[in-house]
């Protein structure tokens, strides 16, 4: 199946909506707990490694899936860039345009902190959800999204600066060791915020340092909207990848700032913005300059309808649909005799491509659920 041209605007990049279907479907299946099912069956070699890409590192390192969230707000920043740039052609200016932002916002904002009152069955104050951070670094970008390229570049130095500082000088009784899990400046401000550690390291005021991420994304935006010449764009967009990637693995390799993902420190903001880059790049060139979009539609059904599905994964699918489709997936193949640890990687993959129907059928419909 291909895409129809008139599907699209020619003010869209494919590939940004490639990407972000992408990264849905990595976290669908997640949701679906597929790579747990396959960790479960203890792969060796090679198999055994791949699979532990597709967890979080557990402290300082860097696997794949530490790039998801990377990936998302790197991308958001590019798509409301794009936004931006057509309708200010139109006549909208910052201030009119302000408003849809702030409420999306704000949306966003109350999407992930009713999400973490779900996963508790209860009401509970939970900043650590990825459209709560989402909701405050798209705010952070809009606010300078009319500002030089170099004014956007410093002030995210400065967000990962600022960062720096705190972690290494702010050193309270208790939450005085920077880069060790529940006793940095992070783990200190959640429990001023919250009253409470996240178990697993992560840390609310994430959302100050990947706020670079965010703008970044934004600049990526601009460079791709530009008239001009694809390969010089694709030149800018490797450039800054591979200065990204020298920094961020310069700080860590020396032992100045380790790359933690789960306090997104800024070798770990730099290191994963680079190779988000790279992989921006890839997509925009296979996508948007050679137009290999045959299979394209895969991803596109589900981009296009990004915070639903989401928001449907983590709701609706990780309470029923994952259960429901076990019950019958596990009922069937019961009688072929199969290992039950390869019928749970096939009732996460029916639950996936349940899922990924469900956006192909409001595709279809033109149904498009937006914040």
């Amino acid at each position: 199946m291909n895409i129809p041209e008139k599907s699209f605007s020619s003010k869209r990049l494919l590939s940004l909506d490639v990407m972000r279907g992408i990264i849905m479907i990595l976290l669908m299946a997640e949701s679906a707990m597929l790579y747990e099912s396959l960790e479960d069956m203890e792969w060796a070699g090679a198999a055994g490694l791949l699979v532990q890409q597709f967890f979080h590192h557990p402290w300082n390192g860097l696997t794949f899936w530490d790039l998801v969230q990377p990936a998302f707000m790197t991308m958001a920043g590019s798509a409301m860039y794009i936004s931006y740039y057509y309708k200010k052609k139109k006549g909208i200016t910052w201030q009119q345009n302000f408003k849809h932002i702030a409420a999306r916002c704000l949306k966003l904002f109350i999407c992930g902190t009713a999400l973490h009152c779900i996963y508790a069955g209860r009401l509970v104050w939970e900043l650590w959800n990825v459209l709560t951070q989402l909701s405050l670094t798209t705010l952070i970008a809009y606010l300078i999204i009319q500002r030089p390229a170099f004014f956007q570049i410093g002030l995210s130095l400065t967000l990962l600066l600022l960062t720096e500082i705190a972690y290494r000088f702010i050193l309270m009784p208790g939450y005085n060791e920077p880069f060790v899990a529940g006793k940095n400046f992070g783990a200190w401000m959640d429990m001023k915020l919250m009253g409470k550690i996240n178990t697993d390291g992560w840390v609310a005021i994430n959302f100050i340092p990947t706020a670079a991420h965010t703008i970044w994304g934004m600049l990526a935006g601009k460079v791709l909207v530009k008239e001009g010449n694809a390969v010089s764009k694709m030149i800018t967009l490797i450039a800054a990848a591979f200065i990204c990637l020298f920094v961020g693995y310069f700080l860590d390799i020396l032992n100045i700032t380790p790359v933690i993902k789960r306090i997104s420190t800024s070798s770990f903001v730099l290191v994963s913005a680079g190779w988000v880059l790279i992989i921006m790049t890839v997509l925009y060139w296979i996508m948007d300059v050679l137009h290999w979009s045959r299979y394209a539609f895969v991803f596109v059904v589900v981009g296009v309808n990004a915070i639903f599905i989401y928001l449907f994964f983590e709701t609706v699918g990780h309470q029923w649909v994952n259960g429901a489709v076990s019950v019958f997936i596990s009922g069937f193949l019961a009688f072929t005799g199969i290992n039950d640890k390869w019928i749970a990687v096939c009732a996460s993959i029916a639950t996936i491509s349940a899922e990924w129907y469900l956006c192909y059928w409001l595709y279809k419909k033109k149904i498009i659920f937006k914040l």
